[in-house]
């Protein structure tokens, strides 16, 4: 079962990146998309390590860090909430 789901998800990541790379991005988007990668890995550390909210941390990988990236600070609240749903 587990080749099933990882065919699929090989799969659909080919055909997303092959939809991606087959439009044509105005220059400089993949510029200002690693930009706010990079902004918004700094400010999900920022958030951990400031000691704004204690007792409280939200991971560093893929997900969190792409969530924020596309929906910015409102994706760092989603992020925050979901943890605090799902994990508390």
């Amino acid at each position: 079962m587990k080749t099933v789901w990882m065919a699929t998800l090989i799969g659909s990541s080919v055909l997303l990146a092959g939809v991606l790379l087959r439009q044509k991005l105005p220059a400089g988007w993949w510029t200002r998309f690693g930009a706010h990668l990079a902004l918004s890995a700094m400010a999900i550390y920022a958030l951990n390590f400031s000691g704004w909210i204690t007792g409280f941390y939200i991971p560093l990988n893929p997900a969190t860090i792409g969530a924020a990236a596309l929906l910015g600070l409102p994706g760092i609240a989603l992020v925050a909430g979901l943890q605090m749903t799902f994990v508390s």
